[in-house]
């Protein structure tokens, strides 16, 4: 099986949106180079300098699906049954999902029972490759639960304040990283990524 490695775009005091989810500081660096990134379905390409573009080209390649949770699922819609990273998708929710456009997609799978169990499936999907787990409380959940080999933050030097933490709740912590196996510098963009150290 392949590694299992969060994923997300930080602020520099821990947050990964506005409490309304709003995301336009932390993305900036999507669009602020000359290299242009098509992505799958509906999201328009990014453009990205040449060095965050050969990072993301590099994390994409590098996938073979996603867990991610019910709320970035609804925010999305399901990204319409095909995700911008182009890899299948697992969604973990205690709901049924009901009204998606997603429904129907041969790349959504949809998961009840735990984040072992979404983890597990997601690795029978991806074989060897990269299974990524989307920021909040899945990647919270798949640390805590010891399902976790790498954690990758995307730096933005950016201080939002308050919002949506990469990692929620008190209980848990502290959770010890190694030192950064990569760091990558962009433009108002730092890329890392850190061990899981157990």
């Amino acid at each position: 099986m392949g590694q299992v490695i969060a994923s997300a775009t930080m602020s520099l005091d821990g947050f990964i949106a506005r409490q309304d989810h709003g995301i336009d500081e932390l993305f900036a660096w999507y669009e602020n180079g000359d290299v242009v990134v098509e992505n799958h379905g509906d999201l328009p390409p990014f453009r990205l300098t040449p060095a965050s573009a050969e990072y993301w080209l590099a994390w994409r390649a590098s996938l073979g699906a996603l867990v991610v949770g019910r709320e970035l699922f609804d925010l999305t819609d399901g990204w319409g049954g095909a995700h911008p990273l182009g890899v299948p998708f697992v969604v973990l929710t205690h709901r049924p999902v009901a009204a998606s456009a997603a429904l129907g997609s041969p790349d959504l799978v949809v998961m009840h029972e735990g984040i072992g169990e979404a983890v597990a499936a997601a690795q029978e999907i991806a074989g060897d490759a990269v299974v990524g787990v989307a920021a909040g409380t899945i990647a919270t959940q798949a640390l805590h639960a010891g399902l976790l080999d790498a954690v990758n933050v995307d730096l933005v030097p950016v201080v939002l304040g308050s919002g949506r933490r990469y990692f929620t709740g008190d209980a848990g912590w502290p959770a010890v990283l190694g030192d950064p196996t990569s760091v990558v510098r962009g433009r108002h963009v730092t890329h890392l990524s850190f061990p899981v150290l157990r």
